[in-house]
């Protein structure tokens, strides 16, 4: 094949629309992006000649210029979290310096920055929408923090280090999933897999098929057990071999902390390089820099909202520990003493022992297709928006993915979106995400004026169907597709039709979380929960008493989940705020002090969970964790909006509904989510509501 040949086809130059999957091979990024970035730095110099400081003049082209890059370098980083390959990676590698330096040009660009400046200046200003003024402040700031106003070597300095972080945030993650996927734990005797339950065990024999055990079965095994979630969470729930316990949960807990996958030198790197960044930028720590585009006025106002919530959940921690060291030692002289890998297995137990039920029961009741008639009939009735089938209308990376559309209520399509389930710990990495893949636009061509509708991605990792049966869902696996439909959502309804704050976009971070936290809400909601629960042999509906305790048990052990949060926020905030990476104190010693105020278990010393922290140094969290808890204050608050029109008047529910729809969800980034959400709820937010829904108050209705 010739080299024209390979560029004149490439799908990676397409630049626009649905990406054609099927031929995208990691042999056509390089020459791919070393096209596009030649023709792009082109763009560049001709838009920086010939600018003018007006809409039409600076940002439709520029925003031309940079959705051709953004769709290019999107496409490979969603391959790199959906199908991942040794191949792709050393794309990726290749290709990454050369994309970062061309993003730190545009962003460095004086006049790009100065005509911005007059536009914002002019008397054209005022004819601006506020989503328009938002893209325009957004740029300017954007450009200052991309070190705009820095010169000679303090601007080269600034650029190597954007650089260094990129790759020591790829080389983060790639530890991970290798550390990830080095270690498994194959076990051949019944008495080792005491206490598993069926689905486990089926999904362990599959993975021993999956590396040539082809005669693995789920009755006699071999097993295998891996440090992928769907895999070690209910071994730690349920394995009664506290010494096969203790062997897992110390692979998990020094994942990527020793060897060549060592992730502590990049860590120390990470945040040596941030702080300098932070100083090159004239702010005295990284926090600062972080906070500059959020919504949080300062890191003392972060501080004091999760001191307010460690104070409202550390007693009640204190005392899940202690009810659930009496009720094991009940259970026996050995477990007078609670180690680590004794409290999934013991909490789960007690939450048996207390509310009757496990959450492998559940799963029957959840089968995929059902959880998302559920979820859909839901937006229906809130939103008033349709969800159906689309397979076979877009390209997909793999079989399992599905593609489905959303109409509004004349029956006109909005939006479209990806939905990729199940677990694949060979290729794709751990956890629930939603990535954009087109954004919602106003489009003119030819004098005629279009909306483009917006894609997204909705990616999960909950167990895959196994033997013929369909994916049986835990209550948290529906919960986690909940949360990331939520996050779609607010892309695919937006109202704003500028790309730049369409949907997620120009959205500040620490409010990104709010629609998907709310959407968690529904689904304990009666009407929600009862039309997706049903069994998936026999139809029959979750009995009532399944319910009741579903109610029950959401509060259990609520203070300890919720100081594990504040633990990760306040240890992000710590190393990006007062901690010198130069001084003495190692990262891991950081973790240790702060875990004095926030944890009741305090770590093994040689828990390395830092090592694995990607939130915070390979993806978008860092000094920003806290943005969880700050989005949970106001989705809670704007579900209690609900709960006060009446979750049982289908009337005040769908005007409370719409009212959502066209506030938080329409308005995306065009607006400060302050405002946004002002405009919903008719103030500011309190905590009042996400303490009550923890059960760390007392209900007030």
């Amino acid at each position: 094949m010739s080299a024209s040949t390979i560029l004149s086809d490439n799908p990676l130059l397409q630049g626009t629309g649905l990406p054609a999957f099927a031929e995208i091979k990691p042999e056509r990024v390089v020459p791919a992006f070393n096209q596009l970035l030649a023709e792009l730095d082109q763009q560049l110099a001709a838009l920086e000649a010939n600018i003018e400081p007006t809409w039409k003049g600076l940002v439709e082209p520029l925003e031309r210029l940079t959705e051709r890059l953004t769709w290019s370098w999107a496409v490979v980083n969603h391959l790199m979290g959906v199908k991942n390959s040794p191949e792709l990676r050393e794309a990726h590698e290749t290709i990454q310096p050369q994309v970062i330096q061309f993003i730190s040009k545009l962003g460095q660009s004086q006049p790009i920055y100065s005509a911005f400046k007059e536009l914002r200046a002019s008397d054209n200003w005022t004819t601006l929408e506020s989503a328009q003024q938002r893209i325009v402040e957004a740029a300017i700031r954007d450009a200052e923090l991309s070190g705009v106003g820095l010169e000679g070597e303090a601007r080269e300095r600034f650029n190597v280090i954007q650089m260094e972080l990129a790759e020591l945030s790829s080389k983060f993650s790639n530890h991970v999933l290798d550390a990830t996927k080095a270690f498994s734990l194959t076990l051949t005797t019944k008495a080792e897999i005491d206490g598993l339950p069926p689905s486990l065990v089926s999904l362990a024999a599959q993975a021993a098929r999956e590396v040539g055990e082809s005669n693995a079965t789920p009755e006699n095994g071999p097993w295998r057990f891996t440090l992928d979630f769907p895999s070690y969470s209910p071994f730690m729930q349920h394995s009664t071999r506290r010494d096969l316990r203790e062997k897992l949960y110390k692979a998990y807990i020094t994942r990527a902390s020793s060897g060549d996958l060592d992730n502590n030198p990049l860590i120390k790197r990470i945040l040596q390089l941030r702080q300098e960044l932070a100083n090159l930028l004239g702010f005295g720590s990284y926090a600062e820099l972080s906070l500059a585009s959020k919504m949080a006025p300062s890191v003392e106002a972060v501080e004091a909202l999760l001191e307010e919530l460690r104070q409202a959940s550390y007693h009640a921690a204190v005392k899940d520990l202690e009810q659930l060291q009496a009720f094991a030692a009940s259970h026996g002289e050995e477990y007078q003493d609670l180690k680590h890998w004794d409290i999934s297995f013991w909490a789960e137990r007690q939450r048996e022992a207390k509310f009757a039920f496990t959450a492998e029961e559940l799963r029957p009741y959840f089968p995929l297709p059902q959880v998302l008639d559920g979820l859909f009939g839901l937006v229906k009735r809130l939103f008033g928006v349709t969800v159906t089938p689309a397979d076979g209308q877009a390209p997909v990376w793999h079989e399992n993915v599905r593609y489905f559309q959303i109409a509004d209520e004349t029956g006109s399509p909005i939006a479209y979106f990806y939905l990729d389930p199940y677990s694949r710990p060979a290729e794709k990495r751990g956890g629930a995400w939603m990535d954009v893949c087109i954004n919602r636009a106003k489009i003119t061509e030819n004098g005629v004026t279009t909306i483009r509708l917006p894609v997204t991605y909705l990616i999960c990792n909950q167990t895959p169907p196994v033997d013929g049966k369909p994916s049986l869902m835990t209550f948290y696996e529906v919960e986690t597709l909940f949360h990331e439909f939520g996050h779609g959502l607010q892309h695919m309804l937006t109202k704003v039709d500028y790309a730049g704050a369409a949907g997620i976009n120009n959205v500040e971070w620490d409010a990104v979380e709010l629609p998907s936290q709310f959407m968690e809400n529904w689904c304990y909601e009666r009407p929600t929960l009862f039309g997706m629960a049903k069994h998936y042999e026999t139809g029959e509906a979750l009995p009532e008493h399944y319910y009741q305790k579903l109610l029950a048990a959401r509060n259990y052990m609520s203070g300890t989940a919720m100081l594990r949060q504040l633990h990760f926020s306040s240890l992000d905030l710590e190393l990006h705020y007062r901690y010198r990476p130069d001084s003495d104190e190692t990262p891991a010693d950081v973790r240790h002090r702060i875990a004095k105020n926030t944890t009741v278990l305090p770590p093994l010393p040689e828990d390395s969970m830092l090592c694995a922290f990607g939130h915070i140094f390979e993806g978008g969290y860092a000094a920003g964790y806290y943005s969880y808890k700050w989005a949970e204050v106001l989705s809670a608050d704007a579900f209690s909006a609900f709960e006060e029109a009446g979750l049982e008047n289908e009337e005040s529910l769908k005007a409370t509904g719409r009212r959502y729809r066209d506030t938080v969800l329409a308005l995306g980034g065009g607006k400060h989510p302050m405002e946004v959400f002002k405009t919903f709820r008719g103030r500011e937010p309190s905590t009042i509501a996400l303490l009550r829904h923890n059960g760390l108050v007392k209900a007030k209705f």
